[in-house]
């Protein structure tokens, strides 16, 4: 049963949301598109959930694993274990899209776009993906935003725990250990973490140590207070470039912490503030290779090419008040935001001779941000109006309004008609700040338009046309500096379709499409991209469930380009998994899985040096007591 979004916070709320993926019922809620629950048969916006559930199925290792799933999601990745990956939602660029875990965002100052490999998939409850422009509630978010929410504190005396463990090829290993219960009505969760990889393709191997932890204190009914904790420290050999006669290998650090407070002021007016600091610090070696001479100039093999330092720390804070009453659910809100930049840089012979640089290079800089925002939920027999507006200044460039409006129709109890239109803007990141501040923010103007429906007794369906406007787009010159006048205007149109059959003797079948057209090109060089997702699950709701999964995509670059990046997208790329419950009672259950990852060793890879892993098993268990 959901809990009442008046009695209860938002963290408490998490643990009673029941989102179904598949056919989603009235009182399903979301929390991205208007920053509070609301149902998502009333959400315009264009949004996807994974579930927990859903992520435990696919046998994932990686958040970009998982939004590799998703129709209408472009991942840039190795696909190797722990593999860093670049996220574009529908044609757009990775640093339009914010990713934010716990109300904290987490896209890097120095370069805008977000690194997600570090965030353990174990603490995630669900993960809500808006595609287009989300300014109106969440400010600089061109492209979308992926809102990363993670599991609630315990509510129970007796703790609960599981522990998991996998082993694959490569020495390929994920432990996993977590527990969550109830202290003195004190709730809490804990969380531990460690993967390591030889690297399932060429040079690359990972390695990474995760902790996170939780708390809910309830002062009364009506005040709650939370605390939640996040650190991983993780090392990455990315691999040998030889077209850059490189090799290159990274450190990170990442540590977040957020503070929150929820209080009921009245039946209808509820308050939320919270606090968070998120210090990420990112040191990435490039060694030269010793391929022979270049340009007439010999370098030895493991001589530094160049060692760069981002050392980067953000404080912010956020507020909101919701009033609901009939048919009105209003928020009114305000962010905080200060963020500092520290890059250092250490150059080998190479670039110093070569490419005149200095020995060493240091900047340091920052960005001061505030937003108000304001948005109502209004309802109206089978009609929900959603507008939106907020203002958003900060010291580095210009300030801006993203005013939006959805608009949704209950055609019938098990069909949807979407339309939204929205304002966004993207704020130039740090580094690209330094070299020109005289940057504008990026701009767009999104329509969308769409239909979910399971009127059929055979099948569900949903199917989305977008269109996104462009402006002031930053390109670069030929000396690599980021220019306003590079690119002025991109257009990025498409559709999206997806599927899915009811369940017929525990099987069930799934397939979808994505296509853009960008207009130019984007950053890559793509004209278009199509995405061909299809999948047949078997569950038999009991002990045993199976998935079979095939992504196929084609980023279209062109002869020109192939011929530079030597890329193959030729093959669908197959996936099979396996989960078993081999042990259940009232105190315990014990399950193994079992998972075939590219079982036909398709080749699906942008750039020849960063080629995707053949054909790798793995098997693992899960104890939940």
């Amino acid at each position: 049963m959901i809990f009442s979004v008046c009695r209860i916070c938002e963290a408490q709320i998490e643990d009673e949301m029941q989102i179904l993926r598949l056919f989603y019922k009235e009182q399903d809620l979301v929390i991205s598109p208007t920053r509070h629950p609301k149902p998502i048969s009333q959400v315009a916006e264009n949004i996807t959930v994974i579930t927990a559930e859903e992520i435990k199925k696919m046998n994932t290792h990686t958040i970009a694993e998982a939004l590799n799933r998703i129709v209408g999601t472009f991942i840039i990745s190795t696909q190797d274990f722990g593999a860093p990956s670049q996220f574009m939602l529908q044609g757009s660029e990775d640093r339009h899209i914010l990713v934010l875990i716990d109300g904290v965002p987490l896209n890097f100052l120095s370069e805008g776009a977000a690194e997600t490999s570090y965030i353990p998939l174990g603490i995630i409850s669900r993960i809500e993906v808006i595609k287009g422009p989300a300014s109106s509630a969440w400010g600089s978010s061109l492209g979308g935003v992926i809102n990363i929410i993670t599991k609630s504190a315990g509510n129970t005396e007796i703790p609960k725990a599981s522990v998991s463990a996998s082993y694959g090829e490569k020495n390929t290993q994920d432990y996993r250990a977590e527990m969550a219960g109830e202290l003195k009505s004190v709730g809490y969760y804990l969380y531990t973490g460690y993967q390591d990889s030889d690297g399932l393709r060429f040079s690359r191997n990972h390695k990474n140590n995760s902790f996170y932890s939780k708390i809910r204190i309830p002062f009364s009914t009506d005040l709650v207070a939370g605390l939640s904790v996040g650190y991983n420290e993780s090392n990455t050999n990315f691999g040998d470039f030889p077209s850059a006669y490189i090799s290159s290998a990274g450190d990170s650090r990442i540590l977040f912490i957020t503070g929150s407070l929820n209080a009921t002021l009245s039946k209808n007016l509820r308050a939320h503030i919270s606090l968070y600091t998120l210090k990420q610090k990112f040191v990435q070696n490039k060694d030269n290779l010793g391929l022979g001479s270049i340009l007439g100039n010999d370098f030895a093999d493991g001589e530094l090419f160049s060692k760069n330092i981002y050392d980067e720390k953000t404080i912010g804070t956020n507020a909101k008040l919701v009033w609901a009453h009939r048919r009105h659910t209003a928020v009114l809100g305000a962010d905080f935001n200060y963020g500092e930049l520290s890059q250092k840089s250490k150059f080998g012979n190479f670039p110093i001779y070569l490419l005149g640089r200095n020995e060493i290079s240091e900047d340091d800089t920052g960005v001061d941000k505030w937003a108000i925002y304001f948005n109502d939920t209004i309802t109206v027999q089978n009609w929900s109006i959603t507008p939106g507006i907020r203002f958003d200044k900060s010291d580095i460039t210009e300030s801006f309004v993203s005013p939006s409006l959805g608009v949704t129709y209950k055609l019938s109890d098990d069909s949807i008609l979407k339309a939204s239109v929205a304002r966004g803007f993207n704020i130039p990141c740090l580094s690209m700040n330094l070299v020109n501040p005289d940057l504008e923010p990026e701009k767009v103007w999104s329509y969308q338009t769409g239909i979910e429906s399971s009127a059929s007794k055979y099948f569900w369906v949903k199917a989305t046309g977008f269109y996104h406007e462009l402006k002031d787009a930053i390109g670069f010159s030929v000396e690599g500096i980021p220019a306003n006048d590079y690119k002025k205007t991109i257009e990025r149109k498409g559709f999206e379709i997806e599927t899915e059959t009811m369940s017929f003797y525990n099987l069930s079948l799934s397939a979808g499409i994505a296509y853009v057209k960008i207009e130019p090109y984007n950053t890559l060089g793509s004209n278009e991209i199509y995405i061909y997702n299809i999948g047949v699950k078997y569950d038999d709701k009991k002990s045993f469930n199976a998935r079979l999964f095939g992504h196929y995509i084609e980023w279209d670059l062109g002869p020109e380009l192939d011929s530079i990046y030597h890329s193959d997208s030729s093959d669908f790329v197959w996936d099979l998994t396996f989960n078993k419950k081999i042990h259940q009672s009232k105190k315990s259950i014990i399950e193994t899985f079992f998972s075939a990852h590219n079982i036909f060793n398709g080749s699906q890879y942008i750039y020849e040096e960063n080629q995707n892993p053949r054909r790798w098993i793995e098997a693992g268990f899960k104890i939940t007591f």
